[in-house]
């Protein structure tokens, strides 16, 4: 019995929760930097991977839904309402961790890029540490020669979950203030020292950008002092702008 709802709520809940949630963005103000440069590099390299926090994965499910993109998502359970919910929203999911299929789902990926579509990929992957950089995604733009876009969002008003990430999904009519890095390019065959250099160099871009997101919007970084499923508001104010 336990199966059939799981079967069922699998056939259900990812179309609702895609309409719900376009439904609920849309409603959002949303303020870009660095978009046009991000733009311009895709207009003439065709393609690359955009490259995020996990905290911030499904408002950029939603974000990226007009650039399409192959999306590494977790092989657990939980997993597939994910993938799911990519596919609503216009993505290719490919199943994998640093834990479970890993090397495979690289491939994967890689072979997506090779036929010309973009990528999306956790930074941190699935189960962290929190906004630490995993080597896939450096070993990903080193063997595509696809640059990595990284990009990171603040919102002033969200919903924050206490997973070990903190996800964050924003209220509706908040504003939201998403900033893009310059596209990093990682050359070919790399040594482990460079692997791990441009690790860090990606992890210190990424947090970068974080930062300041939360920062314009006058906010603490949505991972400090927060209480479990904690409602986070301007505490200026009880009422959306």
């Amino acid at each position: 019995m336990t199966d059939f709802w799981y079967r069922l709520s699998l056939r259900v809940l990812p179309g609702l929760a895609a309409g719900l949630l376009r439904l609920w963005f849309a409603s959002c103000r949303l303020t870009t930097h660095g978009s046009e440069q991000i733009k311009a590099t895709i207009a003439q390299n065709g393609r690359g991977i955009a490259t995020f926090w996990h905290y911030s994965f499904l408002y950029n499910f939603y974000y990226l839904r007009r650039q399409p993109a192959a999306i590494m998502v977790s092989t657990s359970r939980d997993g597939e309402y994910i993938a799911r919910l990519a596919i609503k929203l216009g993505h290719i999911p490919i199943r994998g961790s640093a834990n479970k299929r890993g090397f495979r789902a690289l491939r994967e990926m890689l072979s997506q890029l090779q036929q010309g579509n973009n990528a999306g990929i956790v930074a941190d992957g699935s189960q962290g540490p929190a906004r630490k950089v995993q080597a896939g995604c450096i070993l990903m733009a080193s063997r595509s020669g696809q640059p990595i876009f990284p990009m990171a969002w603040a919102a002033s008003h969200y919903i924050a979950f206490n997973s070990w990430d903190k996800t964050v999904i924003p209220l509706p009519f908040a504003k939201i203030v998403l900033h893009h890095g310059p596209a990093l390019y990682v050359p070919p065959n790399l040594s482990h020292e460079a692997i791990e250099d441009y690790r860090l160099k990606l992890e210190e871009t990424l947090n970068t950008l974080y930062h300041n997101a939360w920062q314009e919007l006058g906010k603490r970084p949505h991972d400090q002092n927060l209480h479990p499923s904690s409602t986070h508001r301007n505490p200026a104010s009880h009422h959306h702008p």
